[in-house]
């Protein structure tokens, strides 16, 4: 398993980059990077983050490891979704996509990647034991209206969602 992990789009949901500085910008970085080894350490598998680069990066893409995750700043001019979107025509179906961008989803999911949401992958960095079983129950109870019974077949989408949060 292979967690490609849109970096900022992650850092947004957590709710910690409301308008930060470059120090304050690192910090949360290095508090992310922290987070995902320890979530390596329980669930082994590879991790690569990818964040932005392209508003004042490097003239060329830069990749570094730190604490066993893989770190990707895309290069000037380059947003981070284009780099996603060419690890995940690499990596192919072995790999899990957190994002929460619907462009990057679409393409994985085009791609027959799993995707998980940025909100669904930080209730699993945060949660001790959090269940994703609970999620897909609050998502499909939403509007007061449960489905149950035949008429109600997963999509291939939804199958691999599931399979995917069951590895996480």
């Amino acid at each position: 398993m292979h967690l490609l992990i849109d970096g900022y789009n992650l850092l947004h949901i957590i709710g910690s980059l409301i308008s930060p500085n470059s120090v304050q910008l690192q910090w949360e970085r290095d508090r992310l990077i922290n987070q995902l080894s320890a979530y390596q350490k329980v669930k082994p598998c590879k991790i690569t983050v990818v964040f932005d680069g392209w508003q004042a990066g490097w003239s060329t893409e830069k990749k570094e490891s730190r604490k066993g995750i893989e770190l990707i700043f895309s290069k000037l001019g380059e947003k981070a979704d284009e780099v996603i979107k060419r690890l995940v025509k690499e990596k192919g179906s072995g790999a899990i996509v957190v994002t929460s961008d619907r462009d990057i989803a679409r393409y994985a999911e085009r791609m027959a990647v799993s995707v998980i949401s940025s909100e669904q992958f930080r209730k699993k960095l945060e949660g001790p034991t959090n269940q994703f079983e609970e999620v897909f129950e609050e998502e499909e109870e939403e509007g007061g209206i449960k489905k149950k019974g035949l008429a109600r077949r997963l999509s291939k989408k939804e199958k691999r969602a599931r399979a995917a949060l069951r590895k996480l």
